[in-house]
């Protein structure tokens, strides 16, 4: 028989040690040690290994005709793949509980099945009763499409060799076990070998496999950090459960471009793709209110225009407040410091409140000086000419330093009808002669005359 070790794992980097201990050496993170059995097996330890051996190739030996994408009759969904789905490919798609994973991938499956592909849906949290239920509604009733309600792998791994699929959806992995590990369903342990497990079946039968994974309270995706590395491409799915609207994220892409979005529309018959993200992000705002401004910030290849709101009050209370949504809280709080300093806008006694509208979550410095233009225009409740998109990052000095891509937003922006572009002066010397004609472009170097040009 195999031996068994005890060891306890982390479930945010995979350190493994032998004793318990509050936070984590490698990753500083408290918490997070589960206890795990480590099988030390002399036999073989994967069931789904080659069974011969590769040998290694010269560079300019290796064919790439082989190498092949399927499409999902998705336009933005391809986009983000980088042309298609990759033949032999593993692919992680988490999300929060409710949020529509599984109504996507009902609808590429059938997509992908109405090509001829057989494609085999394993469901282990709902009965096949369940999930032909939402099938339906969905219209997904093709012929080519298999469902399969089990969470044991040896039991998956037999239906997947009898049946030979060309697609493999499995939700989740969470929910599947090895009977040969003790640890329960979901333990990192779990999860670390069933992720090698079908990282061996999509690479040695070339079944493009999709898994669907839950997320933790924080929005960071559960299990050890191994998943995300062992796979090749995490897609995030975020979305506003207000509005409906939903937002598919390329977090790593080994085969196609990363931090790219696609924009979906959830409705009664499941998800519709949205080709003109910046049209529904500005459809409900409203003209000349102090403290609204556009940015055009860029998400992976696509420029989209978006809208930030701020609300300056007095506080009632001897602390303010400093609220954000869609923003990093600490490049706020750093963005208010530069305010203050260079413009002596005295915000210590009021509560400040940023959003992005529309639920978007935004990372990228190229938004600073529009963040800081909404609060200005909230504190002096000057509203900003509704025709001009502000972009730039804004330095610890008050100085606005050039952003990438800048032809690019521009672009957007006078697609968009915007006649007016607030924006870094060293960025002005890249642009063609052209694009100034369609757009008037006033160029700052400091926060200053920014507030010159759109409060004075």
């Amino acid at each position: 028989m195999a031996k068994e070790k005890v060891l306890w794992g982390c479930i945010e980097c995979g350190h493994k040690q032998t004793k318990w201990t509050g936070s984590c050496s490698t990753c500083q993170k408290w918490n997070t040690f589960e206890q795990e059995v480590e099988i030390i097996d002399k036999g073989k330890r994967f069931d789904s290994m080659k069974t011969e051996s590769a040998k290694p190739l010269r560079v300019k030996e290796v064919s790439s005709t082989e190498f092949r994408r399927i499409t999902t009759k998705m336009h933005e969904v391809d986009r983000l793949l980088g042309g298609g789905i990759v033949a032999g490919s593993l692919s992680l798609v988490a999300g929060d509980p409710g949020i529509g994973k599984s109504t996507l991938l009902l609808q590429i499956a059938q997509n992908l099945a109405e090509q001829g592909l057989i494609v085999l849906y394993i469901s282990g949290e709902e009965s096949v009763e369940q999930t032909s239920l939402r099938a339906r509604r969905l219209g997904v009733q093709d012929d080519h499409l298999y469902l399969l309600s089990d969470t044991l792998f040896s039991n998956i791994k037999a239906q997947i060799e009898k049946l030979k699929p060309d697609i493999l959806i499995i939700d989740s992995i969470q929910i599947l076990y090895k009977a040969e590990l003790p640890s329960s369903p979901g333990s990192v342990s779990q999860v670390r070998e069933l992720a090698m497990e079908f990282m061996h079946i999509a690479k040695g039968m070339g079944i493009a496999t999709f898994l669907i994974g839950h997320v933790t309270k924080s929005g960071e995706i559960a299990g050890p950090r191994v998943l995300e590395h062992i796979v090749d491409t995490v897609l995030d799915f975020e979305g506003d459960r207000q509005h409906g609207y939903r937002l598919l994220r390329s977090v790593k892409n080994r085969f196609g471009p990363t931090e790219d979005i696609v924009l979906f529309q959830m409705g009664m018959q499941g998800l519709t793709e949205v080709s003109n993200p910046s049209l529904v992000f500005l459809e409900e705002r409203l003209k000349n209110l102090p403290g609204s401004v556009i940015i055009p910030t860029v998400e992976g290849s696509r420029a989209l225009l978006i809208e930030v709101q701020s609300l300056v009050a007095t506080t009632s209370f001897s602390t303010s407040t400093r609220k954000s949504a869609g923003l990093d809280q600490n490049r706020l709080t750093l963005l208010l410091a530069v305010l203050e300093k260079k413009m002596g806008y005295q915000l210590r006694n009021c509560d400040v409140f940023v959003s992005v509208a529309g639920g978007l979550k935004i990372i990228e410095p190229a938004i600073d000086l529009g963040i800081l233009m909404a609060i200005g225009s909230s504190f002096c409740n000057r509203p900003i000419d509704s025709e001009t998109v502000i972009l730039g990052e804004v330095g610890l000095g008050g100085e606005v330093r050039g952003v990438p891509r800048i032809e690019t937003r521009i672009k957007e922006a006078i697609h968009m009808g915007f006649k007016r572009c607030v924006c870094p002066k060293r960025n002005l010397k890249s642009l063609s002669s052209e694009l100034q004609k369609k757009i008037r472009l006033v160029g700052v170097d400091v926060v200053e005359e920014a507030v010159r040009e759109l409060l004075n």
